[in-house]
Parts: structure tokens; C-alpha cells; sequence
């Protein structure tokens, strides 16, 4: 994978995270793919998004 990234690593951290280690996995990795993002965005709780929006402006 580009980068060094581990991207299975990075969803498995990512499913047992907290919301706020979410959010900071979510808004500080890099060299992930547009798709590798919105997948973890998918396991993200919808009832938080306003949270994600906010850490991520």
C-alpha cells in the first residue's frame, strides 16, 4: 500500500476507538484512498457527525 499505510491496521484501530480517538484517527492519518476513507466513515456513528465536521474544519 502507498506510503506504509496498513489500512486493514488503521479500520481495526479505528472499529474498537472510542469517538474521540475516532475522530483523531479519521482527521490524522494520511495516505489513505477516498475510498479508504469513506469506509471508515461508514463505521463512524451518524449521531456524531456534527462532531467529525467540526474537528475537521
Amino acid at each position: 500500500m502507498q506510503n506504509g499505510v496498513n489500512f486493514e491496521d488503521i479500520k481495526r484501530r479505528f472499529q474498537s476507538a472510542d469517538l474521540n480517538e475516532k475522530i483523531e484517527i479519521y482527521t490524522t492519518t494520511q495516505g489513505l484512498s477516498v475510498e479508504q476513507f469513506k469506509e471508515l466513515l461508514r463505521m463512524f456513528p451518524i449521531q456524531h457527525l456534527d462532531k467529525l465536521e467540526r474537528a475537521m474544519s
